[in-house]
């Protein structure tokens, strides 16, 4: 019998036994990512924005305001991964 012979052989039985009723079902990890890849980038960008502008931001409305947006960014991450982990 060939080696592909014997996978595909493998294959049906795994098939016919219900191989798939063991596998855990797998929760896409793209939430994660792509919150978590916006609050990288965000953090990168206040860096930036604050190493080239020492009185960035300009004043208290707009400091509450960069405040706001990165705890609900990480907010959003750490809902993400709960989400992904669950």
């Amino acid at each position: 019998m060939s080696v592909l012979a014997t996978i595909l052989a493998a294959a049906e039985h795994a098939a016919e036994a219900g191989g798939h009723a063991a596998e855990e079902e797998h929760k896409s990890e793209a939430p994660f990512f792509f919150i978590g890849g916006a609050l990288a980038l965000f953090a990168i960008v206040i860096s930036v924005i604050g190493f080239k502008k020492p009185d960035f931001p300009a004043n208290a409305a707009a400091a509450r305001g960069v405040m706001t947006l990165g705890l609900t960014l990480t907010l959003a991450t750490m809902a993400s991964i709960v989400y992904v982990a669950s």
